[in-house]
């Protein structure tokens, strides 16, 4: 197999591209070191296409092997013919190799085994042949032999029948062709086991679906609950077309005698060993399929939400908001650090609000806060109530963003978080997360393992290795997108830099600490095992702010530094300037490609100098919606059909997204709601943290449930403007 070939058109890139790419990938570069620095020989590959075809790449290997591995297996049993060597070479996935190794595999003890033991291979090889000129019965005879264990002639009938029966079903070509009809033709079916029981699967109790058409969302919520024993599922398969296909290619005579036999065993091999794995199979691939979806919207949405924009130079107040045990804060400066934390009793059964506001306001007026960052979890709604009123009261400009907390409490209790606070009780840590997430997202959020981020679905009922991998490659992707500071930066933010793993993001903390401030890049090299190679991959993205050198505060990578100060003293600069910013040096570049030869680079490596030369050290976060800061509340009781709004985009998912329209409980704005042109998923109009208008169509104060359109009238979005 041919792999640079194959990944060329399946990824529907060049072949040099391909090949480019494999040898970087082979030599230990990471992901984000040959997408942002390895553009002229990648083609500027971005990282989603260099991820998907790394893990091509490691899919084709592992194909290859496992066809050597299963040709040897074969020629060792001297069946292998140059047919079957040929069909095995040209199979293009692990399933079809399967299907042809399958008659070759050592089996377990079946009836067809006991069949053969008992002498009666020649009787199946003559029914098979189809070539009888008497009775079955006649030569079946003469297989009876009571020290075979074959008793009558019945038994070397169905002892024959059996050895027939496991060799259709070993056929790849009859299993390739049910597969295919299974799926394409096949209806995919569930039932309650007690349609009395109310359970969140209610609209699955009597439910058909064809299969080429079940959504991944539904595959994967059958799927639970048929694991919590509430549903049986099965496939109907298109039985009679099937087996009017294996008659056809089976019996190729019409033979009095044997005709009736094969009929009889076409049905029990389909019936007992055909349909049973082959629906497990497709069952499979629907739900591998699925978890591929539901992995790609994942790391969509992640992506997304650890590229909030930060809120910088802000004192913030994080508040963990609670009933019994009360709400916990913490306040933290423009850096991070956490200048007090506190914990109030304004909610029940307590009830102390004027004791709690007190609180509030010595530590506003002392600290000089400007931003509530409030958690959205239990006691949300009342704390967000008192939060209200004690703005109404005091004088400083101050508001409050409720920000989601999913995986603070899993922080808090974290091995990070105990290093992190060692003093700090788990409310303590949570709330000093909450304000710290609202300041610096990607910062704070890198801490947590991503599947407690919750903006998923069903993200626990899938392969967690392949969703582990794919989220931490999301994660590493967006933290060398926007780059750190390596001399503020936590360890566990290190990490995902390329070519730092966490023994050495913790070397360079403990370097940091013990040695002052890195002065540049050069600098890490004196970092215990940051070897050449870690360097390389790392440097970029690595910024020393205010250090000797001003392109350390930049993301040119060191092996660029002699080309780019070539570059500014050919336009007049010093390298000094760079601090400040070069704002129209792309236009004095008039024939980049001259300017390129010249400085001995390229020209994608040229236009991305040029453009962190213009703004050095830029953030691409900046560019994304910033965060609604609220002064006012609203409840679910004061939503009203028609009324026009504006929210946040916390999560999409295959069949919508859900908006936090400040109600404490989001909306939920169906694909068909999203816009007025076809869209195939969500996310092809929408993203996490977008800030979107939305018009209510109903609220269901029972179930809690609002249905939101973003389908805005024409005259009444006017009006609203």
């Amino acid at each position: 197999m041919n792999i640079t070939k194959t990944l060329a058109e399946e990824l529907n890139i060049r072949p040099e591209q391909a090949e480019a790419a494999v040898k970087l990938i082979d030599e230990g570069n990471t992901i984000p070191f040959i997408a942002r620095y390895r553009k002229e020989a990648t083609g500027s590959l971005n990282d989603e296409v260099l991820r998907l075809l790394d893990e091509r790449l490691r899919y084709l290997r592992n194909l290859d092997e496992k066809k050597q591995q299963v040709l040897a297996t074969i020629r060792e049993q001297g069946s292998l013919t140059a047919e079957l060597e040929k069909q095995i070479m040209e199979a293009a996935t692990l399933v079809a190799v399967d299907d042809l190794y399958r008659p070759y595999r050592p089996k377990r003890r079946t009836r067809a085994t006991v069949a053969k033991e008992r002498g009666l291979a020649p009787l199946a090889a003559a029914i098979r042949e189809q070539k009888i000129t008497e009775p079955l019965e006649v030569i079946a005879a003469s297989y009876v032999d009571q020290e075979k264990e074959v008793a009558s002639v019945q038994e070397a009938i169905d002892g024959a029948g059996d050895i027939l029966a496991e060799q259709i079903s070993d056929a790849a070509v009859f299993r390739t062709y049910i597969r295919e009809a299974m799926q394409k033709l096949g209806t995919l079916h569930s039932q309650a086991k007690d349609a009395s029981v109310a359970s969140p699967y209610e609209k699955y109790y009597d439910y058909e679906e064809p299969v080429r058409r079940v959504a991944g969302h539904r595959v994967l919520a059958l799927n639970r609950g048929e694991k919590e024993k509430i549903l049986t599922v099965s496939i109907e398969a298109p039985e009679e077309q099937i087996l009017r296909y294996l008659e056809k290619k089976i019996i190729l005579n019409t033979n009095p005698y044997t005709t009736p036999v094969l009929k009889s065993v076409i049905e029990d091999s389909y019936y007992r060993l055909i349909a049973p794995s082959v629906e497990r199979e497709v069952r499979s691939a629907m739900t591998e399929s699925a978890e591929d979806g539901a992995i790609r919207v994942f790391g969509k949405n992640l992506v997304q939400l650890l590229l909030q924009p930060p809120i910088v130079g802000q004192v913030i107040l994080g508040w963990d908001p609670a009933f019994r045990t009360g709400c916990k804060l913490a306040v933290v400066d423009p850096t991070g650090k956490v200048l007090d934390t506190t914990v109030i009793y304004p909610t029940a059964p307590q009830n102390k609000v004027e004791e709690s506001k007190k609180v509030l306001k010595k530590l506003i007026e002392k600290y000089h806060v400007t931003v509530i960052s409030l958690g959205n979890g239990t006691a949300s709604r009342e704390s967000e109530q008192i939060i209200v009123e004690l703005l109404k009261e005091i004088p400083q400009k101050v508001s409050y963003v409720i920000v989601n907390e999913a995986g603070a409490s899993v922080y808090s209790a974290s091995k990070l978080a105990t290093e992190e606070f060692p003093n700090f009780d788990v409310g303590q840590r949570s709330a000093a997360s909450i304000a710290r997430r609202l300041q610096d997202p990607l910062a704070e959020l890198v801490k947590i393992d991503p599947k407690s981020i919750g903006v998923g679905q069903y993200q626990h009922d899938m392969n967690q290795k392949k969703l582990d991998e794919t989220l931490q490659g999301v994660v590493e992707d967006s933290v060398n997108k926007v780059g750190v500071d390596l001399n503020t930066a936590s360890a566990s933010l290190l990490s995902y830099i390329s070519g730092i793993n966490k023994t050495i993001a913790k070397n360079i903390v403990a370097y940091r600490e013990e040695n002052g401030v890195f002065t540049d890049r050069r600098s890490l090299k004196k970092v215990p095992k940051l070897g050449p190679k870690a360097y390389e991959q790392c440097a970029g993205f690595l910024r020393v702010r205010d250090g000797s050198n001003p392109l350390d505060m930049t993301s040119v990578h060191p092996e660029s530094y002699k080309a780019t100060e070539a570059l500014l003293k050919s336009l007049g600069y010093e390298t000094e300037d760079v601090r400040k910013g070069l704002g129209n040096i792309r236009r004095q570049v008039k024939d980049k490609k001259k300017t390129a030869e010249e400085l001995g680079i390229g020209i994608e490596t040229l236009t991305d100098i040029l453009k962190e030369l213009e703004k050095p050290g830029r953030d691409p976060r900046e560019e994304m919606p910033k965060p609604v800061l609220r002064t006012d509340v609203m409840e679910l009781k004061d939503l009203k059909p028609g009324m026009i709004l504006k929210g946040t985009v916390r999560n999409v998912i295959d069949f919508g997204a859900f908006v936090d329209i400040g109600v404490h409980q989001d909306g939920l704005v169906h694909i068909s709601q999203i816009c007025d042109r076809y869209i195939s998923h969500p996310l092809d109009a929408v993203s996490v943290g977008d800030i979107v208008q939305v018009k209510v169509l109903s609220v269901d104060p029972v179930k809690k449930k609002i249905s939101l359109t973003m389908k805005l009238d024409t005259d009444v979005e006017q009006k609203q403007k």
